[in-house]
């Protein structure tokens, strides 16, 4: 597996009337061919902005890149102008967004939505792209694709919606294919419908997907590997199996336990994560989550803690991994 995307100390933020907002400090991640990489954190955290950092969709002005690269496919992404990026968005990178009925021209037949992708990015003719839309409608099991083709947002359901929205992302083959919370809006059951859909997409065209969400649980089902993200900085990553069995920053700690599980009382309280995330304009100058931490030490809000390698893929930034801190167990 070659490095398809990487991420080195990426900072992005927005000029505002109230101040400037640091809304990616110093994120750093790759992403390989052929996997599947999921980012979490609440809202706010700096997941989106570091995705669409990754296209330029941010609005630049106000947004402005402070500092970092991103290299994709060996090109330098932020000093590429707006209309070299063009070339990448939907060809090489395309993107999924959280909702499929503002991201839909609601005047325009769903077919032509996905056949203008397709002419804006190959050399396919008109007869061409109409085939390669109904083909793309019928891949992502969208029923009477030929009936569909010509239908309108308003006359396909949710999850229908999504699907089309899927099948736009993917109708040039990019290598590389962003999620952002996809299935938000959606109930339990297409939710699962959908991912299902995104996992066999994905082994049948070896595509790369960066999934972000706020729901571990959509992790678990789809992901290889994990980017915890907090406070505009990632806090830990690791492989799946890394994050919910070995999880190595209280973040990540008070994530997990937030999560229902079958095996659990159902009077049980789930235990929430106490007090709000870090101010953006003014980030605290050690650890971001040192305010919500029941562990933080002096240190904690003094320093921001240097990157600890817990082993070859696995790593936190937390003062807890020095040597002379406090043992602390992670208790499920």
């Amino acid at each position: 597996m070659g490095r398809l995307l990487e991420i080195n100390d990426l900072h992005f933020s927005f000029k505002t009337y109230g101040g400037t907002v640091k809304a990616v400090r110093g994120v750093t991640f790759h992403v390989d061919e052929g996997e599947i990489v999921g980012i979490v954190g609440e809202s706010g955290c700096g997941k989106s902005v570091t995705a669409q950092c990754i296209v330029r969709l941010n609005p630049e002005p106000p947004g402005f890149f402070e500092g970092g690269s991103i290299i994709y496919k060996g090109t330098e992404m932020t000093s590429l102008s707006k209309k070299e990026i063009k070339k990448y968005q939907g060809s090489e990178i395309g993107f999924i967004f959280q909702d499929p009925m503002t991201s839909l021209n609601p005047t325009m037949r769903i077919g032509k939505q996905i056949e203008e992708s397709i002419r804006n990015n190959t050399d396919l003719s008109k007869r061409q792209a109409k085939e390669r839309a109904i083909e793309m409608l019928n891949l992502v099991g969208i029923p009477n694709p030929e009936k569909r083709y010509y239908q309108y947002p308003h006359e396909f359901s949710g999850g229908m919606k999504q699907r089309a929205m899927i099948a736009i992302a993917l109708a040039c083959n990019p290598s590389l294919l962003i999620a952002d919370e996809p299935t938000t809006s959606l109930d339990v059951t297409i939710e699962a419908q959908i991912l299902d859909l995104m996992k066999e997409l994905q082994s049948k065209l070896n595509t790369s997907i960066i999934m972000i969400t706020h729901d571990l649980g959509v992790v678990a089902s789809l992901c290889h590997r994990v980017i915890v993200m907090y406070g505009g900085m990632v806090v830990e990553q690791g492989k799946l199996y890394d994050i919910f069995y070995n999880p190595r920053h209280p973040y990540t700690w008070g994530l997990l336990k937030s999560i229902p599980s079958l095996t659990m009382d159902k009077d049980q309280e789930l235990i929430p994560i106490e007090g709000t995330p870090p101010d953006l304009f003014s980030p605290p100058v050690g650890c971001p989550f040192a305010a919500r931490c029941e562990y933080a030490m002096e240190i904690c809000y003094e320093q921001l803690p240097p990157e600890y390698q817990i082993d070859e893929q696995h790593s936190t930034v937390c003062w807890l991994e020095h040597p002379k801190a406090p043992k602390v167990e992670w208790k499920r």
